[in-house]
């Protein structure tokens, strides 16, 4: 398929962000059970939100781009019965409202406790509404993710590799990210976040490298024959009956050679995975954090981007087996 850059936007984008904060409510939760020492709501939590609430409308945002008519982008929600697409449209506003909501609870300080749990345990707004988001988040994840994977004549993607995929990468992407913010507030959670985001790192790897497996073994069920129905052995498509391009030969094929395909892969490859974890364990080592922390974000981030891009190029069109050329 031809990878369209505002799709790639909208997806990194909104991974990120969702991301974020399910590392920021996963701190919560953390020290609820005093597992890491609690951080200030207004510094931490409500700026993090803040941070995953201007990703996720960034994303939103970058979505625009795709569209024919924006005017009209209300409308793809209307078939949310039979459309992942729809029921993404829907359910990103939802998380994002839920996001914000979660974000001026620690803000304003709404975090007396409503109700204690086995008499120890004391349950606060931020908690529940987190628990909610937390819920939206990954179903955000799903929606996008099987947009993609629903497509049973896409083989590549139509597997549920491709729903794992996009909930580790975005998630570790967040965790990422959640660490350079404990860096730059000075929260004394950033070895939390670097282990957790190596940990994610690594499973994002296995997916992603058990997937690259599974694809390149594919056996395609269609091919010139069964395209135009002859059993003749050798047949070539001269013609498709324009002498310009046209919209089957632009938006169903990538157009790039198997040598530059093979560089992305790799570059990809080394951007998302060991490059970020080798700095993160510099971060880790206390040797000037920061620094290591944003080059592990920055460098990972636009590892997915290359990432996603080959996503896109991995899905092989049946249409392309007969709108091959132009002339």
């Amino acid at each position: 398929m031809h990878p369209a850059f505002s799709v790639i936007f909208l997806t990194t984008l909104i991974g990120v962000g969702q991301g974020l904060f399910l590392a920021l409510y996963t701190g919560q939760i953390y020290s609820m059970m005093k597992l890491l020492p609690a951080q200030d709501s207004q510094s931490f939590y409500a700026v993090g939100s803040l941070l995953a609430l201007g990703l996720l409308v960034a994303g939103l945002f970058a979505s625009f781009f795709h569209l024919g008519r924006p005017m009209r982008a209300w409308r793809s929600s209307s078939k949310w019965r039979t459309s992942w697409l729809s029921r993404e449209v829907i359910i990103l506003p939802t998380t994002m409202l839920l996001i914000a909501f979660y974000g001026a609870i620690h803000y304003f300080g709404w975090t007396q406790p409503l109700f204690t749990v086995a008499q120890t345990q004391p349950i606060d707004l931020s908690l529940i509404i987190g628990a909610l988001a937390t819920l939206s988040t990954l179903t955000l994840f799903i929606c996008t993710s099987m947009i993609y994977a629903s497509l049973r004549f896409l083989q590549e993607w139509n597997n549920p590799l491709t729903v794992i995929n996009y909930i580790l990468l975005g998630t570790a992407s967040g965790f990422t990210l959640a660490a350079v913010f404990s860096v730059i507030v000075g929260a004394n959670v950033v070895g939390f976040y670097i282990f957790w985001s190596i940990i994610l790192t690594i499973a994002g790897f296995i997916s992603r490298a058990i997937t690259l497996q599974r694809n390149r073994r594919l056996t395609p069920k269609s091919n010139l024959q069964t395209a135009i129905g002859m059993r003749h052995t050798v047949i070539a498509q001269k013609a498709q009956g324009a002498m310009g391009g046209s919209f089957n030969t632009r938006e169903f094929f990538h157009h790039k050679s198997l040598t530059q395909l093979k560089n992305i892969k790799n570059t990809f490859l080394l951007f998302v995975f060991p490059i970020p974890i080798c700095l993160l364990l510099a971060a880790a080592s206390g040797l000037a954090p920061l620094y290591f922390a944003v080059a592990a974000f920055v460098i990972q981030y636009f590892g997915l981007m290359a990432e996603r891009w080959y996503f896109f190029t991995e899905g092989r069109h049946p249409q392309n087996i007969y709108y091959q050329s132009v002339a």
